[in-house]
């Protein structure tokens, strides 16, 4: 699997109860941090789920 570097680069202020906890999963919490994870089918899931509060990087 590849690796992804995963950085929140919107608040989740406001945002529904499961988006804030997606967000928990996959490590993040604050703006602009980031998280570096193996791109698996999960991951991939949880990431199309808050797509409009972070960003995703190949490395």
């Amino acid at each position: 699997m590849a690796k992804v570097q995963i950085t929140q680069s919107r608040s989740d202020i406001k945002r529904p109860e499961r988006q804030q906890k997606t967000l928990r999963a996959l490590g993040l919490g604050k703006v602009n941090k980031s998280v570096e994870v193996e791109y698996t089918p999960q991951i991939k899931g949880m990431v199309q789920q808050v797509n409009h509060l972070v960003t995703v990087k190949e490395l």
